[in-house]
């Protein structure tokens, strides 16, 4: 995909549709009420927010620690519940 070519919002979707490719393909994060905020004072980059994230919404950057990929996220709370020593908050969007 050039750096030109947008990509389709959630709503392109078809009405009954059922998208095959992975959710990255389309930007579903307006969906979310919540969003998760990540506290890297208490961050242990334990990567479980990564592992259980069902759209891979969750990236690393480059000093290794997880960030929300807001386009994507649907403001599950997984990432948060998983998160062993609490470091994620699920807030209002």
């Amino acid at each position: 995909m050039s750096s030109e070519e947008k990509l389709p919002g959630w709503r392109e979707i078809p009405i009954a549709g059922v998208t095959y490719k992975p959710s990255t393909e389309y930007k579903t994060g307006d969906w979310k009420v919540y969003k998760p905020v990540i506290n890297y004072e208490k961050c242990t980059k334990c990567m479980f927010c990564y592992t259980y994230c069902p759209d891979g919404a969750i990236k690393i950057r480059e000093d290794g620690f997880p960030e929300p990929d807001y386009d994507f996220c649907k403001g599950c709370g997984i990432c948060a519940e998983e998160c062993p020593v609490k470091a994620i908050e699920m807030v209002k969007d």
